[in-house]
């Protein structure tokens, strides 16, 4: 196995290959620049040429420089039957200027002679010249053997000539793709020890896709056979079902096999590394990503939540801390009074007897019965707690509300709300618009709550997500309604429930307002008494 395992990020080139996924300029530059800062060793910006987009982004990133990456171009090997000097792929490929040159190349029989439609002894010329070619340019030369496990199936006499011709050729890494997606681990292995037996001294890289769910499990099948590159995207982006997961690749890598591939600083911003380019990618991240996700360290079951908090080991495969997520215990009405105890624990707040217990388990399970769900609301569960406890004072309260929604013919959507509160003992009238019902009623309660409580103008809502609750109901089912909010420094989330869409929303909005006010300085002072 090997000690050292080097990092290849292709998130800018085949991560956007992916259905759904485009990146403009400045998102591939911001993305460049954080794959730097996290450690990567290399970033592989993209085909020169085959795009404007691309050749603008390595026109502006050579005048940004990379403290640890490598700036990778990619593209093809020269066309058949055409000499390496005049091929425009390979020019184009050099005059981005770019210290390493990655290059794909036939593996596959099938693909030669079907695809490529030349012969077995010209692809091999080909790959063998194209890889002298950049090399003598003092170009670091990646080469990517692809469909390579397909080819070895098939014929792994010429498979592993392939990939002798790019060794010979000088490429500096042979990297094994599974381009399809379809290897098992065994197959892989097995393939890369026979790849480092027919290329003394080679430095064998893995390039796997995720079409049988196993790019992860392939590329460090494929490690653990003795390849020193793994390629991949963040979050497993990627061409049909993705590309193997840097993400999971790298929390293996050093959790499981002990491989240093990146510091221990870096490895506690892989959470925030995957949200931030899910962010950027306008994907929203799986709650159940292995690692990272929001799920990954969740426990909703009475005896794991009891067990976690006793020893974490009992029911956590690693310490989510090293990875920067966190433990979350959730409170649901299959979780029992063992995970409410856990959660006030948790949230830091003082258990007050087995009589509360009984108490919150009971009302939990009732708001659930009418649509609510607390697993990913922490906020709207402290509130719940709060208001239970003797001497707990709302710091405001609706009394009534009205919204009133109006399309004309010639004009947009027009809506408007007005809203009756009582905020401290002042009873106050607020009207606002919005461009739809829940975006007015959220004005106009702002506009009440900001002339006494102005530290609320930091609040901003972040996520509005609504599900039908009961989709048996015809046209009334009930709905739940769930916000992200955040004050620029930590984020929260609250639910409602309600038959109306407008109730449940005013709920959820509420929550959020009265819990940034909970855990402001002033609002501690103005909320309890």
């Amino acid at each position: 196995m090997a000690t050292m395992v080097s990092l290849y990020d292709t998130t800018l080139r085949d991560g956007t290959q992916g259905e759904g996924i485009s990146l403009s300029l400045a998102d591939k530059i911001k993305i460049m620049r954080r794959l730097d800062e996290f450690g990567m060793h290399y970033i592989e910006g993209g085909w020169p040429g085959a795009n404007p987009k691309d050749s603008e982004f390595f026109a502006r990133a050579r005048d940004i420089p990379l403290r640890h990456a490598r700036l990778t171009a990619f593209a093809s090997t020269r066309r058949p039957d055409s000499a390496v000097e005049s091929d425009p792929t390979l020019r184009a490929l050099l005059d981005v200027g770019t210290p390493v040159n990655a290059i794909v190349g036939k593996s596959w029989r099938l693909h030669v002679t079907e695809v490529l439609r030349t012969s077995l002894e010209e692809n091999l010329c080909m790959i063998r010249e194209s890889c002298t070619y950049l090399r003598a340019q003092g170009r670091e030369v990646v080469y990517d053997a692809e469909h390579f496990f397909d080819g070895y199936r098939d014929d792994p006499a010429y498979a592993l000539a392939t990939v002798a011709a790019a060794h010979e050729g000088g490429a500096a890494w042979i990297v094994l793709c599974d381009t399809n997606g379809g290897s098992l681990p065994g197959a892989v292995s097995r393939a890369v020890a026979e790849a480092l037996k027919a290329l003394p001294g080679a430095r064998i890289g893995i390039h796997t896709h995720n079409d049988a769910e196993l790019g992860v499990a392939n590329a460090l099948a494929a490690v653990d056979a003795g390849a020193t590159q793994v390629q991949g995207t963040i979050n497993g982006y990627g061409e049909r079902t993705g590309n193997a997961n840097l993400i999971s690749v790298i929390a293996n890598l050093r959790l499981k096999l002990g491989i240093p591939c990146v510091s221990d600083q870096s490895l506690s911003e892989l959470t925030e590394l995957s949200r931030y380019v899910a962010e950027i990618v306008n994907q929203v991240p799986p709650h159940n990503q292995p690692f990272v996700g929001l799920s990954a360290f969740a426990h909703k079951a009475g005896l794991h939540a009891n067990a976690v908090l006793k020893n974490a080991a009992s029911f956590e495969h690693v310490d989510p801390a090293r990875i920067g997520n966190r433990q979350r215990i959730l409170v649901s009405e299959v979780g029992g009074r063992s995970n409410i105890e856990s959660k006030l624990v948790q949230l830091g707040l003082p258990v007050e007897g087995d009589e509360e217990l009984r108490r919150l388990s009971t009302a939990v399970k009732e708001m659930e019965s009418r649509g609510f769900q607390y697993e990913a609301a922490d906020a709207s569960l402290e509130l719940l707690v709060r208001r239970t406890r003797p001497g707990y004072r709302a710091p405001f309260e609706l009394l009534d509300m009205m919204v009133l929604v109006e399309k004309r013919k010639s004009v947009d959507m027009l809506a408007e709300a007005t809203v009756k509160m009582r905020i401290g003992e002042r009873v106050t009238f607020t009207a606002a618009e919005g461009t739809g019902p829940v975006n007015a009623l959220d004005a106009a309660m702002r506009k009440a709550l900001y002339e006494v409580y102005p530290i609320l103008e930091r609040v901003s809502l972040v996520d509005f997500k609504v599900r039908v609750v009961n989709q048996t109901a015809g046209t009334g089912p009930g709905v739940r309604v769930s916000i992200e909010s955040s004050d620029g420094r930590s984020t929260w989330a609250t639910v409602g429930a309600s038959a109306n869409i407008i109730e449940a929303s005013w709920i959820a909005l509420a929550d959020s307002m009265e819990y940034a006010l909970l855990h402001a300085a002033v609002g501690r002072e103005l909320a309890t008494v």
